[in-house]
């Protein structure tokens, strides 16, 4: 295991294996297990690969995608406790030493894997970046913080709670949307770009230098292992 010690709208050294990474296991999801490429041998750019869809429309950190010297894309299911691991241990360090300088995009894909209150909380998250960039950043840190404290009979509750005390959104509103799945398109999105990359677990993270593919990893990703496959 690698752990070490989470903006805009549409607003993350070491080991490279010259390929595929995986390290360690993530939180396993019923979709296609492997560490495949999901057509990566034929789609090395940041453009054509799978994980680019529509990624210009997704939370992003930093730089548009593609416009800093590395890309990083990470797929991630806020009911996922290694998520939760990457997010504590591993992001802040993206945030602070490679987003901040201006060196790297971090974009962020959800999609529900593990726990059940995973899909909902998706929908309310998707809901909510519709409104505010930085109400989403907040949210998802909440998951990812108090992620025993949730269940598929309370996520939402406990949604409007912390959005109706902490953000500056329209906590209800949100809520309603995410309970009619009112940014379903949005979520099938990250979905199907997760199936295209044959994504099985989370955190999974693609990692692309000047629009160039370099590689992916499942499970502890550390910092080390991030800024070395980027040369950074």
């Amino acid at each position: 295991m690698n752990d070490e010690p989470t903006p805009r709208r549409a607003t993350r050294r070491g080991v490279l294996a010259g390929g595929l990474s995986l390290l360690g296991a993530g939180c396993l999801g019923s979709s296609r297990g492997g560490n495949g490429g999901g057509g990566e041998s034929d789609a090395q750019s940041l453009a054509s690969h799978p994980v680019g869809t529509n990624l210009d429309a997704q939370p992003t950190l930093g730089p548009a995608p593609g416009e800093a010297t590395a890309t990083i894309v990470a797929f991630e299911d806020p009911s996922c406790p290694r998520c939760a691991t990457f997010e504590r241990q591993t992001v802040p360090k993206i945030r602070s030493e490679l987003v901040a300088a201006g060196d790297a995009t971090f974009v962020v894909r959800t999609i529900p894997v593990v726990y059940p209150w995973g899909e909902p909380a998706i929908h309310a998250l998707e809901a909510t970046f519709a409104r505010d960039a930085d109400a989403f950043w907040a949210l998802a840190g909440h998951y990812f913080d108090e992620q025993d404290a949730f269940g598929p009979d309370n996520v939402l509750d406990r949604t409007e709670s912390f959005l109706a005390a902490e953000a500056g959104v329209d906590a209800a509103d949100v809520v309603a949307d995410a309970e009619n799945e009112a940014y379903a398109d949005a979520v099938e999105a990250d979905r199907s770009a997760s199936e295209s990359a044959d994504v099985s677990g989370t955190p999974t993270v693609f990692l692309f230098r000047d629009g160039a593919y370099r590689t992916r990893a499942t499970g502890s990703v550390s910092f080390d292992f991030v800024t070395g496959a980027l040369d950074l």
